[in-house]
C-alpha cells in the first residue's frame, strides 16, 4: 500500500559546494530557470539534526529552486562551520546517485559537453540486448563532482516491445 494521497515526485534535492556555480551550470547547459532562492538557515537547538539529519550546528548558507521541463531541483549550499564530507558519493557508495537527462542525439550532446570542457566518462554505451536494447547512455561530471548522465532511445527500448508482446500473447 502506498502513502495515502501520493501523487507524483516533486523535486530532486542535492548539496553543492558553490550554489552560484550550480545555478549557472544548470541554466547554461540544461535551460533550468531559477524559481527562487533564500537563506541562510540555521538553528540553535537540535532542529537541523532532527529534521535534516545533519550536525545540529550546520548552517544552510543558501537554497535555490530551479525548474525546467517538468523537473524541479532544490539545491543546497551549506557553510563550512561544521565537519562534513566534501566529496560526492560515487555509484558504488551507499547513497550514490546520478541525475539523468534525455537527449535526442547522443553524439551531438556528447560533442557539446566536450566542447564546453565538461568531463565525459568514456564513450556512450549502446545497449544491444535485454530490456534496454536501443538505449545509449554516458556519464559526465558536474564541475563540483556530481555524477550526471545523458540517455537516449529515439527508436524506443526493447522493454516496450517485450511488454507489447507479453500483452498480445496474454490476450490471445
Amino acid at each position: 500500500m502506498a502513502i495515502p494521497g501520493l501523487r507524483k515526485p516533486d523535486h530532486i534535492g542535492f548539496t553543492v559546494p558553490n550554489l552560484e556555480q550550480a545555478i549557472v551550470f544548470f541554466k547554461e547547459h540544461f535551460d533550468f530557470e531559477l524559481a527562487y532562492q533564500f537563506g541562510p538557515f540555521a538553528s540553535d537547538d537540535n532542529w537541523m539534526a532532527e529534521h535534516l539529519n545533519v550536525d545540529p550546528r550546520a548552517e544552510i548558507t543558501k537554497i535555490a529552486v530551479m525548474n525546467a521541463k517538468g523537473i524541479n531541483l532544490e539545491i543546497f549550499e551549506y557553510s563550512d562551520s561544521v565537519a562534513r564530507r566534501k566529496t560526492s558519493p560515487n555509484n558504488a557508495d551507499i547513497g550514490g546517485h546520478h541525475l539523468a537527462f534525455y537527449v535526442d542525439d547522443m553524439n551531438s550532446a556528447v560533442q557539446y559537453l566536450r566542447e564546453q570542457g565538461i568531463e565525459v566518462l568514456g564513450e556512450p554505451s549502446v545497449m544491444t540486448d535485454g530490456p534496454t536494447a536501443g538505449e545509449s547512455w554516458v556519464y559526465f561530471m558536474a564541475p563540483w563532482g556530481m555524477q550526471l548522465e545523458l540517455v537516449s532511445y529515439p527508436n524506443g527500448k526493447a522493454i516496450r516491445e517485450i511488454a507489447q508482446l507479453c500483452c498480445l500473447t496474454h490476450d490471445e
